[in-house]
């Protein structure tokens, strides 16, 4: 059953974590296997079921903003090195997909244009009607915010039908305790946001949801690393889920 609408969508945001590029069996920041796995089902899904697609990817591999606050860094300067930490991620994914034939766009919000084009909203558009992947790197240019909320403000401005958000934790949706430490948590296959706020269900960053409530922004939460997961994801399947 397609869980995404009555007809396929065909614009979508999947959220990666910077987590998500790399594996305790890699001594790498960035496990290049992981990474062209990912890139293999993006592309193939991409091509097969005729998506336009914005990937916004997190730097937390890397780099974390409030990690390093919490080390005595200046919150903003430590933001500012997240932020570019998911500019690398970018690169690398971007390099990745082409790879596979697929031609994409890094776009930032903090400019830098040896490697990457501006974050405009107009041309990003422009670049899926082309079928380009969109790799949408910097969050939001601020300090303060999560690329969870930066992810959700970008799905809002490019049109997406829905926001994807892949985990790499083992853990397939949104549960009603942590189902690696308590057995009896269940599996919920769909929520409403007020459900979410109202349990304290900390899926994604609050701002974030509260953002995607406001919008009507549906968002589908599935696990990422399971293969095959993806490209489920994007055609719709009951995977993981669904908060609208």
């Amino acid at each position: 059953m397609n869980q995404h609408t009555d007809a396929q969508p065909k614009r979508l945001l999947l959220k990666l974590s910077g987590e998500a590029l790399s594996s305790p069996t890699c001594a790498d920041t960035i496990d290049s296997t992981l990474v062209d796995q990912l890139a293999a089902e993006i592309a193939a899904s991409v091509s097969e079921l005729g998506l336009e697609l914005g990937i916004v990817v997190g730097g937390g591999n890397i780099w974390r903003g409030d990690r390093g606050a919490g080390k005595g860094v200046e919150r903003s300067a430590s933001d500012a090195m997240g932020m570019l930490a998911t500019v690398i991620n970018a690169i690398a994914l971007q390099d990745s997909i082409e790879r596979f034939g697929r031609p994409t766009r890094v776009m930032t919000a903090v400019q830098m244009a040896q490697v990457a084009e501006p974050y405009i909203r107009r041309r990003a558009i422009r670049h899926l009607e082309k079928g380009r992947v969109i790799i949408l790197a910097g969050g939001m240019g601020n300090p303060y915010f999560t690329t969870d909320t930066s992810a959700a403000l970008r799905a809002a401005e490019i049109g997406a039908a829905m926001l994807l958000k892949g985990t790499h934790s083992g853990v397939d949706g949104v549960y009603s305790a942590d189902p690696r430490g308590d057995p009896s948590a269940v599996r919920y296959a769909r929520l409403s946001f007020m459900d979410l706020l109202n349990r304290d269900l900390r899926v994604m960053d609050m701002t974030a949801v509260t953002f995607c409530k406001d919008n009507d922004l549906p968002v589908l939460v599935f696990e990422l690393s399971v293969p095959g997961n993806l490209q489920k994801a994007f055609a719709g399947d009951e995977i993981g889920t669904l908060i609208k």
